[in-house]
């Protein structure tokens, strides 16, 4: 039976994913000896094990005699490869393979990368350049839940996008009206039907903005739905009377009152309607950095926080979620000693990481140069121990508010089942 991919695990996978990516894209080669090959879902692996043959036979033309070895023996690396599997995996397979300089000429060295994408990769495609082609891989990471958010009153009205863990906000506007009149008489009459008329003018001006924004070709396809809000009857009838698109009229899901309208009602709106858009990352985080805030201030000992406390409790068995920044930029390093085994644990900066990669510590015993063990980023490890010891990982992005705040007290926490004794 297939197992069910929480939120979280996906969240992690397409994190280790782009992380590959990254060191990918800066793989550069001579010529056009680096190969990218996108495999589409359930395509029989013999039939592209054929093609490639082919190409190796193609390869025979190719003047270069360094390039022509190094494609050839970058198509046969990519066949053994491809050999483990029957049939390309229900998402698709991508393989990158060539030959990449270390320094300069023949200090080339064969890498190869195989992927399974997150998301199907419709893409059927064998090139061979003096880079990798990721693009097609990397649209599949992106998020596909998109909503759209419209918070109005009388006075101002804001439009947004909330992606992913991103809340964008599009326009900002204001309407000009004056407030009522309360004088009597003809004049009275007049102003109000002048005041009538600029309501709705203000109306169909911010449904012109709606209409903009959400029908854009990178939107409008992804769009899940739209979200309206306001304080008052306003947003009621601006649904009834603007000439608001009809495609966006179907995709309204929820009309909600918020306090606020403008910026601060599309911030009110994104808490209120949490239940619909419990799917959206930004709400996730923001729920679980709300909780950790919430223990902090309540419940103290349910929650550790800061990096040297969750890594030195870590083993316990009472972490129930464990939270990090996704660009918390730390290394896990382990160094083992060549003569008598014994080891050092290391979470580095990056940085930091990389010099003491160069310069090795000394053994405390034996003092001679420690070897490196294990060099991993710091959020594969933990994801790694979270499988171990049973624990949900949950990322949360710096670039949010909550984001800013959860960092502030080191980017790193964790929610347990019960207290921890010492």
């Amino acid at each position: 039976m297939k197992r069910e991919i929480r939120q979280e695990d996906s969240d992690i996978r397409k994190y280790k994913i782009k992380k590959i990516l990254e060191e990918i894209k800066k793989k550069k080669g001579r010529g056009t000896e680096l190969i990218s090959l996108y495999i589409p879902p359930g395509k029989r692996m013999s039939d592209v094990i054929n093609y490639l043959r082919q190409e190796y036979a193609t390869a025979e033309n190719i003047k270069s005699d360094t390039t022509r070895k190094h494609v050839k023996d970058a198509i046969t690396k990519v066949i053994e490869r491809l050999k483990y599997y029957q049939a390309s995996p229900e998402n698709g397979l991508v393989v990158f393979c060539g030959a990449i300089p270390v320094s300069g000429p023949g200090t080339e060295k064969m890498e190869i990368y195989v992927i399974e994408p997150p998301e199907p990769v419709n893409v059927n495609l064998y090139r061979c350049d003096d880079h990798f082609h990721t693009e097609y891989i990397e649209e599949t990471l992106k998020e596909k839940e998109v909503y759209g958010l419209v918070s109005i009153d009388v006075n101002d009205a804001a439009i947004g996008i909330l992606e992913g863990n991103r809340l964008e906000i599009l326009g900002k506007y204001t309407s000009g009206i004056p407030g009522k009149h309360r004088a009597g008489g003809q004049s009275a009459r007049r102003f109000e039907r002048l005041r009538e008329m600029a309501v709705h003018q203000y109306y169909d001006r911010i449904a012109k903005h709606m209409n903009q924004e959400f029908l854009r070709d990178d939107i409008f396809p992804r769009l899940s739905g739209i979200i309206v809000g306001g304080p008052g009857f306003t947003k009621n009838e601006f649904l009834e009377e603007a000439d608001i698109d009809y495609r966006l009229k179907k995709k309204i899901v929820a009309v909600i009152d918020t306090n606020y309208a403008g910026e601060d009602g599309l911030r009110e709106l994104v808490e209120k309607a949490r239940d619909i858009l419990s799917n959206i990352r930004y709400v996730r985080e923001k729920r679980y950095v709300d909780e950790f805030l919430s223990r902090l201030s309540r419940k103290h000992n349910m929650v550790v926080y800061g990096l040297k406390e969750v890594m030195d409790n870590i083993y316990s068995g009472a972490y129930d979620v464990l939270l990090i920044l996704e660009d918390i930029g730390k290394k896990y390093m382990v160094f083992k000693c060549p003569k008598c085994g014994a080891t050092k644990e290391y979470i580095l900066d990056n940085e930091e990481a990389l010099k003491l990669e160069y310069r090795p510590p000394k053994c405390e015993k034996c003092n001679v140069d420690m070897e490196l063990d294990v060099n991993r980023d710091l959020v594969e490890h933990i994801a790694s121990l979270a499988e171990e010891y049973g624990f949900k990982v949950v990322l949360i992005s710096s670039a949010t508010e909550h984001g800013k705040i959860f960092k502030q007290f080191g980017g790193i926490a964790a929610l347990l089942r019960y207290p921890i004794t010492y």
